[in-house]
């Protein structure tokens, strides 16, 4: 019970991973999270395209520029030394340019073109650029001093801004951020409709919520406090209708005692005396299925039963009754979550309404078909119970009235014994077990009453 207990709540705290309304919220975020970002990233492209390129292209100028008027003015003795410190404190790397240099082409970024053409029209239309000279990679750019031409390497960390790849980075680590962001958002927003929406479920299987918390935003707190004060209404009503009926049946009950003691004493015949008991036995049937349907089934009092013995006990009570017939096909050992004496009632009014609606045509005994039998449904096991007889069963359009209370079909309007609650009860303490109820008519003729129900393993 314990285990079972811990594995719902976890269920219950999962159950906003499984909404769909988070799905639909945390997707709608997340889009509108991308669009951002890809307008973001599009609009920096866009203004930082114009100064990179031209602080860039500045850069290429003023470091060529210094450079060969340094060399042009620079003692010849003292170049050797004067490349060495361009090399080692600027990284600056100058080079003869050769017939036989093996040059690639230059560098492959969306902003060369742009590069080239500021520097060509300042250091002149002949200016080459390259990625790899004789195998060394840099940034490399010719220049002439008077007829002699050379190289100069640039590093190119030093004109790198960022790469594709790091964009990419970047906008991954964001992206991420935000859709984490979202998932948060998400649960905050729906968690309080989750709430609501496993409370009311609560209240349709027959158990009592636990008070949701008022606070928050204005309007889950008037809508939470109003939940609130429904479901203690609906407790007090249960509760006042529970003290009605059983007020009910005491008032009523000891006068049909009085009545039929008065009538033990009475100097009647035997054919009056049957009959009026008769009537008073209907009378305290009749007032028995009233308790029946109004009396509240609370989940907190479902444990496991075995309802294998359950129906076998069924069957044999009703193979005692005069003129019924039990065939009985029910696999053993098969439980369920439950209260033993409301199904006990469920099974007891369907053998009853075949008993009295059910007979076999051109036989004087009602043929009872009850079996139980465990089924595999996408890897949760359910157990279908079914009760079917072999009657004339009820017109196709008229089943679903007989759930209905107070409702009974024409044949049997002339017999008063019943309040037409039989299948009405039925149905209400089938609803409270969270099970499934069919009513259909039977292959071959009859009525067929089936339940299927989660098997407690």
């Amino acid at each position: 019970m314990l285990a079972a207990d811990a594995g719902a709540r976890r269920a219950r705290r999962l159950n906003w991973f499984k909404s769909g309304l988070f799905w639909r919220t945390f997707l709608l975020l997340g889009l509108l999270t991308t669009l951002s970002m890809a307008s973001w990233i599009g609009m920096i492209n866009a203004v930082q395209r114009g100064p990179q390129v031209k602080q860039t292209a500045e850069l290429v100028i003023s470091v060529v520029t210094i450079t060969r008027a340094a060399l042009t003015h620079s003692a010849i003795d003292l170049r050797k030394e004067l490349l060495f410190d361009l090399v080692s404190n600027e990284g600056i790397r100058i080079t003869a340019l050769m017939d036989n240099d093996v040059v690639d082409p230059p560098p492959d970024s969306t902003l060369m073109p742009e590069i080239e053409a500021i520097v060509k029209e300042k250091l002149g239309t002949d200016t080459r650029f390259s990625s790899r000279v004789n195998g060394v990679p840099g940034f490399w750019i010719s220049f002439k001093i008077d007829d002699d031409e050379y190289w100069l390497m640039l590093e190119r960390e030093r004109l790198a801004g960022l790469s594709g790849v790091q964009w990419l980075g970047w906008a991954g680590v964001v992206g991420i951020l935000s859709l984490l962001g979202a998932a948060l958002i998400s649960r905050l927003v729906n968690l309080p409709l989750a709430r609501l929406t496993v409370a009311a479920r609560d209240i349709a299987q027959g158990k009592r919520p636990d008070r949701l918390p008022e606070k928050g935003a204005q309007e889950i707190i008037e809508a939470n406090r109003s939940f609130n004060q429904m479901v203690e209404d609906l407790q007090q009503v249960e509760s006042d209708r529970a003290l009605i009926l059983a007020g009910i049946s005491h008032d009523l009950r000891t006068p049909l005692t009085r009545m039929q003691l008065e009538l033990e004493m009475a100097n009647l015949s035997t054919e009056a005396r049957d009959g009026m008991q008769s009537d008073i036995g209907q009378m305290d049937a009749i007032i028995g299925q009233f308790l029946d349907y109004a009396r509240p089934t609370e989940a907190a009092s479902f444990v496991p039963i075995d309802i294998s013995d359950l129906l076998g006990d069924v069957g044999r009570a009703a193979e005692r009754i005069p003129g019924m017939r039990v065939t009985a096909d029910i696999e053993p050992g098969v439980h369920v979550m439950g209260n033993a004496t409301d199904l006990r009632r469920v099974f007891n009014n369907v053998v009853e309404n075949a008993r009295r609606y059910g007979a076999t045509p051109g036989l004087d005994i009602t043929e009872l078909d009850i079996a139980c039998h465990v089924k595999t449904n996408g890897g949760i096991k359910r157990v279908a119970i079914c009760l079917q007889d072999h009657g004339c069963g009820v017109p196709a359009g008229q089943i679903e009235q007989l759930k209905k209370p107070f409702t009974r079909m024409d044949t049997a309007r002339g017999q008063a014994n019943g309040a037409g609650l039989g299948l009405a009860i039925v149905e209400r303490v089938v609803g409270r077990h969270n099970a499934a109820l069919t009513v259909r008519n039977r292959d071959g003729g009859g009525l067929q009453v089936e339940l299927v129900m989660a098997v407690v393993l």
